[in-house]
């Protein structure tokens, strides 16, 4: 076991780390002769649009090329795990605020679960919680707090990659249910200017702009400068929702064969301390429970990192991704904590966290032949760790005004340092394909926690796990992939449960079958699975306090998905989807075993379309809509109430002014609705009910130059 000044002088060791990758191309390519002759394959290209770098290549509304569920350059259909991919003309499409948003038309992914509450991204993927540990950026983990969980200004990201299932082979800590991955906004080879002011519900006022292309004349230095202004309020009176981002990025390709990308984000943001409403006997009421004189949520993020690549020849392939991530958050909330007659009796809370991580993910992948199976080899380490350290106060009324805040007190400090190494072979024999993989994880924590008489008590944790995959899949000619997998996931948790004691690592495992295609000579793809998931010791999010809170359970999800994506030439633009889950609770809460987790509905389907018209008087006009339906779930772990069945509309209406005026030609106004039809209800999740947002109208106006 590792000491806590052990743990936390890992710091400065983890940071020589980036010293061990990129690797020296002429040392790897002397120990790749030393060993004798080497198999030399035709290089693989991937092709796609020229001004990306190919990471993820996608068509409208559907990806076809990526590197998500194999970290190699990959025809998504043939991996052998469930994929869904929110692409950029998607995000352009819908205009989303938030991640959440911005998943609200993925299979499987259950948003939506506390009503509206833009303090923390909380969603379930095949019902599992993915909150702490399902978001990942650029292929590696976010890790969070409790409350200090990285905000996501989806305006910054060019496309969104969901990996269902346990994933921990390849990217260690994950969720059981699977993982969603954050693509920012690369340097492009084309130039690339954008100037964006929308105006919405609730005196929203936000400015955007995005500006990239060649920083030199030979194109081998490439930029990309992203930022975001917005002062807005939302539906609850003094619950702002300002925001100021930042991100710039640098592509360094001095030749064909090397690539160095550098990412940054600067945020600050501010958001309310509380969205929660008073609940009685008959569930929600309309009496907010906070005080808009108390009631700051700010945030300060900042995150730095890189990703090397090196071809070296034609076998051997380098790659490394690092990133440094900071996250500071003040949060000053109050909440009603009872009604007798007309007094109403409140309490106020403060509550700051601080979180430090460092990740990296360091990798060789090797192309070679044996006989008549060529094999893509995958070899390498990842590391990841975090220092959290937390201060909390509460007090009875009255409630701070004026600016008056809350002294703190240390409540919590947690330091984890987890070490991975893994292998994956992808093995192809004619239209078979064979994945293999393993990994063995080490996870060193130290957790210091108030003793009651003014010292420290440390909890210390040691664990290690292996984990694997394996997935089998067949291309038929008409393009047919049915695929079958089994694959487990491993996953350590920031912070402490309701009791004070840290939060136990997460086990998964998953058997999966299901089918891909791709239609011929048209732009679409289907996918459909059958899987069922175990986990052990889950974390699930509990805001009933008004902050937020983990417990653990053990669950058991068994379920299907349907979807199918496409964008035609003729200007439609169409992603359908259906899910099924069945999301059994295990052991975790007394009297609740084998009953199914609150807020959890058996039936999701949504379908959303955009239509532009390409020709006549009415070129450049389009049309988007969408329906979403969430069916009826349980409000508590015991089943003895339910949430209501909901359909929620979405819409939204844009014009090309360029067809009015060869001077216009890049400028596009936009609207768009969510919750068209203002429909609000009433969800409870472990018992205590929020409400659904009402209706929000954002208008836009875009120019590209």
């Amino acid at each position: 076991m590792l000491p806590l000044s052990s743990l936390r002088s890992c710091r400065l060791a983890l940071l020589a780390t980036a010293a061990l990758f990129p690797l020296s191309s002429g040392a790897l390519a002397q120990e790749a002769d030393a060993g004798g002759e080497t198999m030399v394959l035709d290089r693989i290209e991937v092709t796609g649009d020229a001004e990306s770098d190919d990471i993820l290549v996608q068509d409208g509304y559907v990806a076809t090329e990526g590197q998500i569920g194999s970290k190699t350059d990959n025809n998504l259909l043939r991996v052998p795990q469930s994929i869904s991919v929110v692409t950029e003309d998607q995000l352009d499409d819908r205009n989303p605020r938030t991640l959440l948003e911005a998943l609200n038309y993925v299979p499987g992914v259950r948003t939506g679960a506390f009503g509206f509450d833009p303090r923390f991204n909380a969603f379930f993927v095949r019902g599992f919680a993915a909150t702490y540990n399902g978001v990942f950026r650029d292929g590696l983990r976010e890790f969070n707090g409790p409350t200090s969980l990285f905000r996501t200004e989806p305006y910054g990201l060019e496309g969104i990659t969901i990996l269902k299932g346990p994933s921990s082979t390849l990217y260690g800590a994950s969720s059981a249910g699977g993982l969603v991955n954050l693509m920012t906004k690369r340097p492009t080879a084309a130039p690339f200017r954008e100037v964006e002011v929308q105006i919405g519900s609730h005196d929203r006022y936000q400015g955007n702009f995005d500006i990239s292309g060649p920083a030199t004349e030979s194109g081998s230095v490439l930029y990309r400068l992203t930022g975001v202004a917005r002062d807005s309020g939302t539906e609850i009176e003094g619950f702002p929702d300002d925001r100021l981002y930042f991100a710039p990025a640098l592509t360094f390709r001095p030749n064909d064969d090397t690539t160095l990308t550098l990412l940054g984000e600067v945020m600050d943001s501010t958001v309310g301390g509380t969205a929660i409403y008073v609940n009685d006997a008959n569930g929600v009421t309309d009496l907010y429970g906070g005080d808009p004189e108390f009631n700051d949520f700010r945030q300060q993020q900042q995150r730095i990192g890189w990703e090397f690549e090196h071809r070296i020849n034609d076998v051997f392939t380098v790659r490394q991704k690092s990133r440094f991530s900071h996250v500071d958050n003040d949060l000053e909330y109050a909440y009603v904590t009872g009604i007798s007659g007309d007094t109403v009796s409140r309490m106020a809370g403060r509550n700051a966290e601080e979180v430090y991580s460092f990740v990296a993910d360091n990798h060789v992948q090797a192309l070679v032949d044996t006989g008549p199976v060529q094999h893509t080899f995958l070899t390498g380490f990842d590391i990841g760790y975090v220092t959290y350290d937390q201060s909390q106060q509460t007090a009875f009324a009255p409630v701070p005004t004026g600016g008056d805040t809350l002294p703190l007190t240390f409540t919590a400090a947690q330091d984890i340092l987890q070490l991975g190494i893994y292998a994956q072979d992808e093995m192809r024999l004619g239209p078979w394909a064979l994945t293999l993989g393993g990994r063995h994880d080490w996870l060193y924590g130290d957790t210091e926690s108030p003793d009651g008489s003014g010292g420290r008590t440390v909890e210390e944790q040691d664990d290690t796990q292996f984990s694997w995959r394996a997935g089998l899949s067949y291309r038929t000619d008409f393009g047919l992939i049915p695929y079958v997998n089994y694959t487990t996931s491993f996953t350590p948790n920031v912070g402490e449960l309701v009791d004070g004691t840290p939060a136990a690592p997460t086990v998964g495992e998953q058997k999966e079958i299901g089918l891909k295609y791709e239609f011929p000579n048209v732009n679409a793809v289907a996918t459909a699975a059958l899987f069922d998931i175990e986990q052990t010791d889950g974390v699930v999010f509990d805001a009933s306090s008004g902050v937020n809170e983990q417990v653990q359970l053990d669950l058991q999800s068994r379920g299907f998905e349907f979807e199918i994506a496409t964008s035609l030439d003729n200007g439609l633009n169409l992603i359908a989807s259906y899910s099924y889950v069945n999301m059994e609770i295990l052991e975790g809460v007394t009297g609740a075993e084998g009953n199914t987790l609150s807020s959890t509905p058996y039936h999701t389907a949504s379908l959303y379309a955009d239509y532009t018209i390409p020709s006549g008087v009415a070129e450049g006009l389009g049309f988007g809509g969408g329906v979403r339906y969430v069916g009826e779930s349980y409000g508590d772990d015991l089943n003895t109430f339910e949430n209501d069945a909901r359909v929620l509309l979405d819409g939204a209406i844009h014009y090309d002014l360029g067809a009015l005026s060869p001077r216009l030609e890049g400028a596009q106004v936009q609207l768009n609705v969510t919750n068209l039809l203002d429909e609000r209800k009433q969800v409870c999740s472990a018992g205590y009910c929020y409400i659904d947002e009402g209706r929000m109208v954002i208008g836009s106006l875009r120019y590209r130059f």
